[in-house]
């Protein structure tokens, strides 16, 4: 908890320092030129409600930026648009790490909802002498979530790579605002490690009660 704050806190202040930090084009620009320069096509660029909201979609095939990203021409908005950008370039190219993150979607969706409640059912069972099955089986089911916290770390960092070998190749950030955009995007890297680690924890926890049990 307290290192998701500290990330978190650090995070929000390196964008709001580089939200200040002008640059020639908006996080739109940005985004359409990156698309451009790769050759992905058939993918837009619209703008989403809200802050933070930025994502690739890949059913729909969009990179959505916030509104504060979509028409601001600063070092974070560009960061955050190559980003995503990044995602769409990495599902046009079948990397392998984000079809594997697709892959355990909906089983990571239905995991998410009963491993808790299968976890807690299967721990009164074998508190009143049961099998630890229904346990066994929410822990299961939790340790996919784990894994998918931990796909999701090689999928962000090459995002995060491909943008900044973007904004170097053309031209458009000098060298100090690339080290600020790699700031940046290091900051945002982390509270997805922070994530992983925080669902590892979860899952050691869950074993170590049922062992205790045991």
């Amino acid at each position: 908890m307290l290192a998701s704050s500290g990330v978190g806190s650090m995070l929000k202040s390196r964008f709001r320092r580089y939200s200040q930090v002008p640059l020639p084009v908006t996080g739109r620009q940005v985004a359409e030129q990156m698309l451009r320069r790769y050759g992905v096509e058939g993918v837009k660029v619209v703008a989403e409600r809200g802050a933070l909201t930025d994502h690739y979609n890949p059913a729909r095939k969009t990179v959505n930026l916030s509104e504060p990203v979509y028409h601001a021409n600063s070092v974070a908005a560009a960061a955050v648009a190559a980003h995503e950008v990044g995602h769409a370039i990495q599902h046009a190219t079948a990397y392998p790490a984000l079809a594997m993150r697709s892959a355990l979607v909906p089983v990571v969706g239905i995991g998410s909802r009963l491993a808790p409640m299968l976890i807690l059912i299967g721990l009164v069972l074998m508190g009143a002498g049961g099998s630890g099955v229904v346990a066994l089986i929410g822990i299961g089911l939790f340790a996919m979530t784990a894994l998918f916290a931990f796909i999701t770390l090689p999928v962000e960092f090459d995002a995060s790579r491909r943008a900044l070998v973007f904004l170097r190749e053309s031209g458009l950030a000098g060298a100090m605002e690339q080290g600020q955009a790699k700031d940046a995007l290091f900051w945002a890297a982390m509270t997805y490690v922070v994530a992983a680690l925080a669902s590892l924890g979860q899952l050691l926890y869950f074993i170590m009660i049922f062992l205790n049990r045991r």
